[in-house]
Order: C-alpha cells, then structure tokens, then sequence
C-alpha cells in the first residue's frame, strides 16, 4: 500500500521513539475494500450509504469539534460522512480523535442530522509508531485516505495506556489479532466500534 498517510514530522521529546510496529500492510486493500463495502454506520441508526468513501484531511484541517489541527496531535483520526453535506464546501466532518469523532456525531444526531458512515484511522492497516513523550504514551497518527476504515468494520481499544489527541483515546483496529496484541501490551478492553456510546466515551 503506497504510504499517503505520514504523519507531520514528531515534535521533540523527552524520550526516543520506544516502539515502530508494521501492521498487516499487505492487508490494507483488503481491509479497505471491507470497511468501503460494509453497510451501516455507527450505531446502525441511520441511512447508510455503500458508496461513500474516506478521503485524505488536508495538513491545516480544523478538528470539527475542538478546533485543533488535526495533522499536528497523536492518535485515533476520524471523519463522518453527512446526507446533508455539511460542513461547508461538501466535505464530511474531520477529527484530531475518536472521542472528538463520536462527541461530534452524537450531538449532530441529537440536532436531527443523518450520518451516512464514519471513518476511523485503522491501525491494522497502517504503519504506526508508539512513542513516549514526557509521561504520556503516545501513537502516531494518520490522515491519508488510505488509514481510514468504516467504523462497521472495526473494533476499539478503550482505557488503555495510550493517549491520544484530547487525552485518553479509543483505539481502532480491523484484525482482532491486532486487538488482542495491543491489549496484552497496552491493557484496555475492545468492543466493537459500533458500540460506543456516550457512557464509553464517559469512562475514558
């Protein structure tokens, strides 16, 4: 899988990089053509729409619910697609991280909006990087195309050790083998993507 994904060179830490993990790469078309061809979306809800597919976030991109530039914070990445095409421009709502993504939904679904499918980075597809800086245990994050798979496809690590962008994150992968190693290294638990709810994102 071509790499459109680097992150933004890392700021500088107070520790090396501790960990560089290569994550099923063979596998990204595979898991990309099931994330594209799985119908639903978060919380099988709404409309859903097969055809719908994730798109790179631009290097200035604002995180559609706290404002911070995506590109430039570790962790989870995501974006919901919308029927109404909203925000501006037609382009779907982008993410620094999966609580950002989920809080954002929640609230626009409360407001009477109809998500059509929601993309997180998929961390079983891409090359990523675990890294310390200061106390905190960071990952790498990803904003090609290519990171993102259909949240229908994927299970989420919860309360693990790792944080992301807005703090303690959910972790996504689409191979449970992925799931079960960064648990037994991380700790957390997983549970499907499609089950999160605001109580979830509470007991982060």
């Amino acid at each position: 899988m071509t790499d459109n994904d680097a992150s933004p060179p890392e700021p500088e830490r107070s520790t090396p990089i501790r960990t560089a993990v290569s994550r099923r790469r063979a596998l990204a078309g595979v898991g990309g053509g099931l994330a594209t061809a799985a119908a639903g979306c978060l919380g099988g809800s709404s409309g859903t729409s097969e055809s719908i597919a994730p798109v790179s976030i631009a290097d200035d991109q604002a995180c559609d619910q706290c404002g911070m530039i995506i590109a430039d914070h570790p962790g989870t990445v995501g974006q919901v697609h919308f029927e109404d095409d909203e925000p501006e421009g037609g382009r779907p709502a982008q993410f620094c991280s999966g609580t950002c993504t989920y809080t954002y939904r929640f609230d626009a679904e409360d407001d009477g909006r109809t998500p059509l499918a929601t993309f997180l980075t998929d961390y079983s597809t891409v090359e990523y990087e675990v890294y310390d800086e200061g106390s905190d245990t960071l990952l790498s994050s990803h904003t090609g195309e290519d990171a993102f798979a259909r949240s229908t496809a994927l299970t989420v690590v919860a309360r693990s050790e790792i944080v992301g962008a807005m703090g303690p994150d959910l972790v996504p992968f689409s191979e449970e083998t992925d799931v079960e190693s960064f648990v037994a290294e991380y700790g957390g638990e997983s549970m499907p993507a499609t089950e999160v709810d605001r109580a979830t994102l509470e007991a982060l």
